[in-house]
């Protein structure tokens, strides 16, 4: 007996373990891809990384040449390794990155081939990569060493002019008609370290139906040559406006407040000591977009009669429920508009039922979305209509009238032409009642022949007197109850009320909350390898954090403004000296020599780090 229950045992634990093994080392289908930057100019280093998601790989074959550029080094090889456990199951993943130094040395469109490894017995093949070669910074060799990304000499900070940052407002197009869709792009052009903007106006497009474009929150910057020199750029907002009448109208100035970081030579001898000499101060420069004209051309003057206001290119169909039914039954005319332009501004075409029927007001549906041409989709109308009498009847057809600007010229479509046989129902002229198809506002419809109802036969239950519910105890716990409950919410909201009203107390319970999740929000950038946009997000997790902490404006925040608010929480100078390193690590990493990979790991520690010493030293 004792000898089963050990076999069983070691079988058990044999199970087991073949269980463990698999959740742990369970994978997917190795992958193999290549990544380079889309733009670079002429003697920039950047890095090609080919990354296959498996350590166990042989054979790596990088191209045999890489037409356009110098190989500086490489292939580098770099090995990440991970354990997870969700839900109880454990899983295990690694990845090999090779990656090669480049320096861009001839103009134009180049494109890294496709490399070759051996991964789990496979042999897989990368991607190409294209990558655009701009044209050397022109200002790098006219400024004697002043950096077209940076507008600042070794010799100390220089003024920031409006070449090093600047926004053009440009429409796609200056001549339209009336009720034609254009777009407007404000763009970002900064040679500059750009943190935020404090303050942005913009014009409120008078005489312009405006919808924006949805393009997110975050401004994706890349490299860009205009005007003879190299900026980061990228599109700050855009929108589609249609013009609500002729003539020349005017497109305001937009104001934006620039928030920047210029690193300024340092006078303090220790400062210089730690940071090189140099000091990063935030400077503010205002920015202003030109006013535009654009020229709106009125809608020829011969309208036809089915003009409903559509610009741009349409299509018309319609459909009917049913060409048959009975009295008092519903039929719907089903007309979908489809097309591009001002789709949300078009009214609805004009149906002509016979008198016999009784009509209602349309449900319209519409099914679009916004581009750069105006709005594009369909529109959907349902027409429903209750023959009242028996007979034959034809709903004619009906004419959608639109303006093309492309041909300049009306256009005219119509529907077809439907004839209806309504039959004489079973209960018609005997009290029958109406009989409705399917449509959603079934509410409002009339029922006929039902103006005398039945009336309920049976016998009705009577009480003894004094059984009433009035005066009773019951009856006053109906009034009771209701008065107790709203009294006690009527507490509750003003003590929460008091406790919102104070914004800055709401602001500092709430600053821990906020850091944290903009820090998962970098954990998830640097698993993608998003330099800019990692360094951004962990500059805002610290800047917003001390903000809403010490409850400093965003305007009056500076590292010495924040020493000094720490200091006199009695936070340890340590800690302080700690949180300032954070902030330095994350300004000067982003431009350091070395592994990205672990510069951005570093910052990434070491800013969690310093936000939550921070938050533990002041909840003491």
């Amino acid at each position: 007996m004792i000898e089963m229950r050990n076999k069983l045992f070691i079988i058990w634990l044999i199970l087991l373990a073949v269980g463990i093994g698999e959740n742990v080392y369970a994978q997917t289908e190795p992958s193999f891809v290549a990544e380079a930057p889309s733009k670079v100019a002429v003697g920039d280093q950047f890095r090609v990384a080919y990354t296959v998601s498996t350590d166990k790989v042989k054979d790596f074959r990088a191209p045999a040449r890489f037409t356009g550029f110098d190989v500086l080094s490489g292939p580098n090889r770099s090995t990440r390794s991970s354990t997870e456990i969700v839900n109880g199951k454990m899983t295990s993943t690694a990845s090999i990155t090779y990656t090669y130094i480049l320096m861009a040395n001839t103009e134009g469109t180049f494109s890294i081939p496709a490399s070759t490894i051996v991964a789990d017995g496979k042999t897989l093949i990368s991607n190409a990569v294209n990558v655009e070669v701009l044209p050397k910074d022109q200002s790098a060799n006219a400024s004697g060493g002043t950096s077209s990304r940076g507008g600042t000499t070794s010799s100390g900070a220089t003024a920031i002019t409006d070449q090093d940052i600047f926004i053009r407002a440009t429409a796609s197009r200056t001549k339209v008609y009336e009720q034609e869709a254009l777009l407007l792009t404000y763009k970002i052009y900064t040679a500059v370290d750009l943190r935020t903007f404090d303050n942005v106006k913009l014009p409120d497009f008078k005489g312009f139906l405006s919808q924006e474009m949805d393009g997110g929150q975050t401004v994706r910057f890349q490299l860009e040559h205009y005007n003879g020199r190299n900026y980061n750029a990228g599109v700050y907002r855009q929108f589609v406006l249609f013009p609500q009448q002729s003539g020349k109208l005017t497109i305001e100035p937009a104001r934006f407040d620039a928030v920047i970081a210029q690193a300024q030579r340092n006078i303090d001898p220790f400062d210089a000591f730690f940071n090189g000499g140099l000091r990063a101060m935030e400077v503010k420069k205002t920015l202003t977009t030109p006013a535009m004209t654009i020229n709106v051309e009125p809608l020829p003057a011969n309208r036809p009669a089915g003009f409903v206001g559509g610009v741009g290119s349409f299509t018309l169909k319609s459909t009917i429920s049913t060409d048959k039914i009975k009295e008092n039954e519903a039929v719907t005319l089903t007309v979908r508009i489809a097309g591009q332009g001002n789709m949300r501004l078009i009214a609805n075409p004009k149906i002509e039922f016979p008198a016999d029927f009784e009509t209602y007001d349309p449900k319209i549906t519409n099914n679009v979305t916004l581009n750069s041409e105006g709005n594009k989709g369909e529109k959907v109308i349902e027409y429903l209509a209750i023959a009242r009498h028996a007979g034959t009847y034809t709903i004619p057809s009906a004419s959608f009238t639109y303006f093309d600007p492309k041909a300049g010229a009306y256009k005219t479509l119509k529907t077809e032409p439907y004839t209806i046989t309504v039959e004489r129902g079973s209960g018609s002229g005997e009290g029958g009642s109406t009989i409705v198809s399917g449509y959603t506002n079934k509410e409002d419809l009339r029922v006929l022949g039902q103006d005398i109802r039945f009336i309920k036969r049976g016998a009705v239950t009577l009480h003894p007197y004094g059984s009433f519910l009035y005066g009773s105890f019951v009856y006053w716990l109906w009034y009771l109850i209701p008065l107790i409950a709203f009294g006690v919410f009527v507490v509750i909201h003003r003590k929460q009320t008091m406790a919102n009203a104070n914004v800055t107390q709401m602001r500092t319970r709430k600053a821990n909350k906020i850091a944290t999740k903009r820090l998962k929000q970098a954990g998830t950038l640097l698993k993608e390898n998003k330099k800019e946009a990692f360094y951004d997000e962990v500059l805002k997790a610290l800047w917003g954090y001390i903000s809403d902490k010490l409850s400093i404006p965003v305007s009056q925040l500076s590292k010495d403004n924040v020493a000094e608010k720490l200091a006199q929480r009695n936070i340890q100078s340590e800690l302080i000296d700690a949180f300032l390193s954070a902030l330095n690590e994350c300004e000067f990493a982003r431009f350091a020599p070395g592994d990205e990979s672990q510069a951005m790991d570093k910052v990434y520690t070491v800013a969690l780090d310093a936000i939550s010493r921070i938050e533990n030293s002041m909840k003491r």
